[in-house]
């Protein structure tokens, strides 16, 4: 089933409100259109005579050694989408030996969720997403529950100071998860009763100090995530960030910034391998992760697909939507000529409509 098919399903499945949530973005949506827009600006230029008949596409990630160049991205409120929620799609990134990125507004806690990967993994490469918390003692209650559960990487984004104002919820209603689902990693924090949930905050006060406090308070590397200016990059890698991802939010906070992908080639330039850059919004063909990678990306991020797949299918969903990324990146990567990932080079891009 297509990636197309597998929206269509998901569409058909869902309570519409919560479909409207899963696609929805802020504003007028105009990043979140741009986001896949984008990719049709940048044109693959192949090189010749010079590939192999097996190609070699895994990538060296932080906590995740010879992975596949396609990860999944946070996305909240699995449960919502299908009962098995985040174990399945756990269960179906072990299976694909992609790394999987859980979050803070998860509906299944972070043990829970490694625990299904183990299931389909020996050792499966799990990342625990956070939001920095203005009590610095959340979040190292959150960064220790991440490691105890056996996380290998912490991811913090840094692109929310203030929630995103989402329009399809405001238009319907949805401010809060119904009855019987809570983001399970806010549950049992400090300064709350027992048992009880406190809510995922917002601050715009929040500094790279506190994200460099962070990295100090922890032994397993920490990417950051939602950074599209080439000056944040350098302040990440100055404050301890063991990578970069580049990302608007799906286009969920900011209506007014570039699509990801045209962000890429600046941030990649400001860090200058010193750590690796991922991207994050947009992707929806392996041709997609091909012009990310040849741009400098080291891997990419998927969201929405991998929802939809598990909306449509559950775990067996999410595995269609990651092996047809992964299968169509190899075939595109033949065709460019490239017998591994970093055959693919910045000389082979082109923009529309441009001569070269």
């Amino acid at each position: 089933m297509t990636l197309r098919a597998l929206h269509d399903a998901a569409r058909r499945t869902l309570d519409p409100v919560h479909f409207d949530y899963l696609a929805g973005g802020t504003g007028e949506e105009r990043v979140l259109a741009d986001n896949e827009r984008a990719f049709d600006r940048y044109l693959l230029l192949p090189r010749v005579l010079c590939g192999s008949e097996t190609r070699d596409t895994a990538v060296d990630l932080p906590g995740a050694r010879r992975t596949a160049p396609v990860i999944v991205a946070p996305t909240a409120f699995h449960r919502l989408m299908h009962p098995d929620g985040e174990r399945a799609a756990a269960r179906a990134a072990a299976a694909e030996g992609v790394v999987l990125v859980t979050g803070t507004a998860a509906t299944t806690a972070v043990d829970g969720v490694v625990e299904a990967a183990r299931e389909a993994a020996p050792d499966p490469a799990v990342w625990f997403q956070l939001y920095l918390h203005p009590r610095q003692e959340v979040t190292e209650a959150l960064v220790r529950r991440a490691e105890t559960a056996g996380c290998t990487a912490l991811v913090v984004t840094v692109d929310s100071p203030v929630f995103g104002r989402h329009t399809r919820d405001l238009r319907n209603g949805f401010t809060d998860l119904p009855p019987g689902y809570a983001a399970e990693n806010m549950r049992d924090l400090p300064g709350a009763p027992p048992g009880s949930l406190i809510d995922i905050p917002m601050s715009p006060a929040l500094s790279w100090r506190d994200f460099g406090e962070t990295v100090r308070m922890t032994s397993l590397p920490v990417l950051v995530k939602g950074v599209l200016h080439p000056a944040d990059a350098r302040l990440a890698v100055e404050h301890g960030a063991a990578g970069v991802i580049v990302s608007n939010h799906g286009g969920r906070q900011c209506d007014a910034v570039p699509a990801a992908v045209d962000c890429l080639p600046a941030v990649v330039g400001a860090v200058a391998d010193r750590v690796p850059v991922l991207l994050d919004g947009g992707v929806r063909r392996g041709s997609d992760v091909a012009v990310a990678l040849a741009l400098g990306a080291a891997a990419v991020g998927v969201g929405r697909p991998v929802v939809w797949g598990l909306a449509a299918g559950g775990e067996a969903g999410v595995r269609a939507v990651l092996g047809a990324l992964r299968d169509e990146y190899d075939h595109t990567l033949a065709l460019c000529g490239g017998r591994r990932n970093t055959d693919l080079t910045k000389d082979m891009i082109v923009r529309r409509g441009e001569t070269w």
